[in-house]
């Protein structure tokens, strides 16, 4: 009986040992199979690092309207934001210097007119648009409806009120002679400076020139005084770019890629405005809560064709549009000679 119980014992003591040696290789087995070898292909990769926004600086030509619903929409829409740009959207002091901070370099980018950027290159200062925002004149003549002052023709010993920009006396000779006359010495030149809508509603002056149709018209007829706008470029002056975006020429060699990417996400934003303006107007007064939404919403339905060339291309510019008008500036005595239009403008950055 004892042989058999130690025997017994032997075994189960036999069986005891043989499971703990199990239990340590299955360990083992997990342990490998857990934790990875150290090794350098294990090492996990540095994040890449992202690039701090470039950040520049844009100028407008007035304060905030609808002329700028595309920058407004590239804003919020993080259009600069996707182009890796931060944006700063301010309108100057003295709107009248953009050219020359953009020049000298304390802004980047700027709103402005092709009749000025022609000029101030007549004048040294380095500027060059990248972008055709506005393809046609928005400067037009006006006169009431109810005056029957329907044509230039029937300006013939009128008053006429300007802004006293020089420029402007000769596109309204141009358009005098172009309907028969013999230019300015047919009229009364009143520089009524920027009241242009209350001198005519006042009748101190017969018609205004200087005015833009998208907005001063608009006003006019909101007060009450409904006008008839005869365009520049269908009275002898010749097609023009209303509005331009410039930088200067440096920036421009210095920063190739910051514009062409700034003019991408600019480009998207008047795209979005072509395809719905009053959704741009939405966005504008968010922006600048002070829009007159009576004068902006209808103007932006009127620049919704305007902000497309002929093939529907937002931003697009040409050397015809440029050398016609300087040709016609120097015609005029308003431009030297020596100015080359084509060195004033770059179409490499529109649309496609």
């Amino acid at each position: 009986m004892k042989n058999i119980f130690l025997i017994m014992v032997s075994l189960i003591l036999s069986i005891a040992m043989l499971g703990v040696l199990v239990s340590c290789a299955s360990g083992e087995s997990a342990e490998d199979i857990t934790e990875p070898k150290v090794g350098i292909a294990n090492v996990p990769a540095a994040p890449t690092p992202i690039a701090s926004p470039d950040k520049v600086k844009l100028a407008l030509d007035w304060f905030p309207n609808s002329n700028h619903l595309g920058l407004y929409i590239a804003e919020e829409k993080g259009y600069f934001a996707a182009e890796n740009l931060e944006v700063e959207i301010y309108t100057p002091s003295d709107p009248s210097s953009v050219l020359a901070t953009v020049a000298s370099g304390s802004d980047d980018f700027g709103m402005n007119y092709q009749p000025d950027v022609l000029i101030a290159r007549g004048e040294g200062v380095p500027v060059v648009s990248i972008l055709g925002m506005v393809q046609h004149p928005l400067n037009s003549l006006m006169t009431l409806e109810t005056s029957g002052l329907d044509s230039p023709a029937d300006l013939k010993g009128k008053k006429v009120g300007y802004p006293g920009i020089p420029w402007n006396e000769h596109a309204l000779a141009s358009m005098l002679k172009a309907d028969g006359l013999k230019g300015l010495e047919d009229v009364e030149l009143v520089n009524v400076g920027w009241e242009l809508g209350s001198s005519v509603m006042s009748e101190r002056v017969s018609a205004i020139i200087g005015a833009y149709f998208t907005h001063e018209s608009i006003s006019l007829e909101n007060e009450g005084y409904p006008v008839n706008v005869l365009r520049m470029e269908e009275w002898g002056v010749p097609d023009y770019y209303e509005l331009v975006m410039v930088t200067s020429e440096e920036y421009l060699s210095e920063n190739p890629g910051i514009v062409e990417r700034f003019a991408r996400a600019v480009s998207r934003g008047y795209v979005e405005a072509i395809r719905d303006p009053q959704a741009g107007v939405d966005i504008l007064v968010k922006y600048a809560p002070e829009t007159d939404e009576k004068i902006d919403r209808p103007g932006a339905d009127l620049l919704q064709q305007l902000w497309q060339d002929d093939e529907g291309k937002f931003g697009r510019q040409n050397r015809d549009k440029w050398v016609g008008f300087a040709e016609w500036m120097q015609e005029n005595g308003l431009l030297s000679e020596d100015v080359d239009a084509n060195k004033a403008f770059t179409d490499e950055y529109s649309l496609k």
